[in-house]
């Protein structure tokens, strides 16, 4: 257990504001068709919506930056949108919340990435998505890796968002890496299958419980495998913490020089777990920026992830919110 005063609870939520924190890796745009379904089709055996709300919501990294803007930082978002429309609606959704965009590239040569859900009756009927998997090319590759090289001084920490759409090469991981360790910068990760070795030399590595089973080949079935998993990444990657997220089962951190420590989990109802990992990362890092140590930190991300799991659909954690509920539960 963790125990967090409350003037250290005040401390924390004072430093977090103005943290600058770089969102590195696949931007994502979230579109959402909402109405109801009263007749079939004529043209097939297939029903009609009739659409009655339209609305577009950050996905991916852009709902990290997100989750970094309303914890009261300042998030630099850094990747790729193409050149179409999903695009246009991406950046006056980034003009809307005033969000820096220096850092996103347009590339012709793909879309910009866009999951787009039909929920008819309140019911999840389809998802489309359109997107490129395919790798950036040198060029682009360069420009990010150029546009980082010029902000670090400015930055407080980053985060290395990877959901395998082609953002983060091999070799873009490496370059941002060294840069950040040779600059004494913050760097932690939320990885997903691909390039999961990669990430060598960060300050945190969390990948969740599914990553972690495929990627080292085994099935994490009680504390025992837990354990064993969570070593294995610290052993193999050499990252500062190991931070494995089990859903219902919490948080398990590892590192070289302590003991492994668990965190069970905060959700009191779970409506909607979608999101709760951008939100862990996001939460994890500005308290890292903020002063917390590694445990303060994993326990207000816990709490935050906690809190937008209780809401439908995909949320950003609310700085005021957070620290409320974990001041309520020091009462």
């Amino acid at each position: 257990m963790v125990d967090i005063s409350n003037k250290r609870l005040d401390e924390l939520k004072k430093n977090f504001d103005g943290k600058r924190i770089a969102v590195i890796g696949d931007m994502m745009l979230d579109g959402y068709f909402w109405g109801d379904v009263k007749r079939i089709s004529p043209e097939a055996p297939v029903p009609v919506l009739e659409v009655e709300d339209e609305f577009f919501r950050f996905g991916g990294a852009a709902n990290v930056a997100l989750n970094i803007l309303t914890l009261g930082g300042i998030p630099v978002p850094v990747g790729v949108i193409g050149k179409d429309t999903y695009g246009q609606i991406f950046s006056s959704l980034l003009n809307e919340r005033n969000i820096d965009r220096q850092g996103i590239i347009i590339d012709e040569e793909r879309p910009t990435t866009t999951k787009t859900r039909v929920i008819a009756d309140s019911q999840h009927v389809v998802r489309i998505d359109k997107e490129s998997k395919a790798y950036i090319n040198k060029k682009i590759e360069e420009k990010i890796s150029q546009f980082l090289a010029n902000i670090i001084d400015s930055l407080d920490g980053i985060i290395l968002q990877d959901y395998n759409k082609g953002i983060l090469t091999p070799s873009l991981i490496t370059k941002i890496i060294s840069l950040a360790n040779k600059k004494n910068v913050l760097i932690t990760v939320d990885p997903k299958f691909d390039n999961f070795f990669e990430y060598k030399n960060v300050t945190v590595f969390k990948p969740n419980r599914i990553e972690t089973e495929t990627v080292l080949g085994t099935r994490i079935k009680d504390d025992k495998d837990i354990s064993s998993a969570g070593n294995e990444l610290l052993n193999k990657l050499n990252s500062k913490y190991v931070l494995l997220t089990l859903g219902e089962g919490g948080i398990a951190v590892f590192n070289k020089d302590d003991a492994e420590r668990r965190m069970p989990t905060k959700a009191r109802k779970v409506a909607d777990v979608s999101g709760a990992g951008d939100t862990v990362i996001s939460t994890l890092t500005i308290g890292l920026a903020s002063g917390a140590n590694i445990y303060e930190a994993c326990v207000l991300a816990n709490y935050a992830a906690g809190i937008v799991c209780g809401e439908v659909g995909i949320v950003p954690i609310e700085k005021e919110k957070l620290f409320l509920t974990v001041l309520k539960d020091n009462l």
